[in-house]
């Protein structure tokens, strides 16, 4: 099975919409781009002053990371997008756009505020708001959870970082 089989219609042929495709991917990619570029700052001169976990991730890792994760994302929110209308479908997309917006605030808040509490509070927001974004998506496209799943995984990783980094430097 390749990754174009996802893309099929009920006939077996593409159908793919490329232009809705590429626009979700690059909201996604946007959510993590515009708060690194508003801390890139913060995060070159203030994170390092922080007490880290041993398990901390190597810095490069974490663009390679991110990149890949919103392209997933992107992919998903596309497979939500195109199914048809209805109320199920206006949930699963409002609660994608909860969850990008936590996304991108965590990032606000942890580098730009440097509040590492407030950091805490909002990833484990993010974390409920993902699940229950997986949860709606399934009832709209199966196909886009398994695409959520390295991403929970992550933001999982994530939040006992930031819950370590806020407990070694409150």
């Amino acid at each position: 099975m390749s990754v174009l089989d996802a893309f099929r219609s009920s006939d077996g042929g593409p159908s793919i919409t490329w232009p809705a495709l590429l626009g979700s991917i690059i909201v996604c990619e946007l959510a993590g781009i515009v708060p690194s570029i508003l801390t890139a700052s913060d995060v070159a001169t203030w994170y390092p002053t922080l007490a880290k976990p041993g398990f901390t991730p190597p810095s490069w890792l974490f663009g390679p990371v991110w990149t890949t994760l919103y392209l997933l994302m992107g992919v998903a929110l596309y497979l939500v997008w195109q199914s048809g209308p209805g109320r199920p479908r206006r949930i699963a997309l409002a609660l994608f756009g909860v969850q990008l917006a936590l996304n991108a605030g965590w990032t606000l808040v942890f580098f730009g505020a440097h509040s590492l509490f407030g950091g805490l509070v909002v990833i484990l927001a993010l974390l409920a708001a993902i699940v229950a974004t997986m949860a709606a998506s399934r009832r709209v496209d199966r196909r886009a959870v398994p695409l959520l799943v390295p991403y929970l995984l992550w933001v999982g990783f994530a939040t006992l970082l930031t819950y370590e980094i806020w407990r070694l430097n409150a």
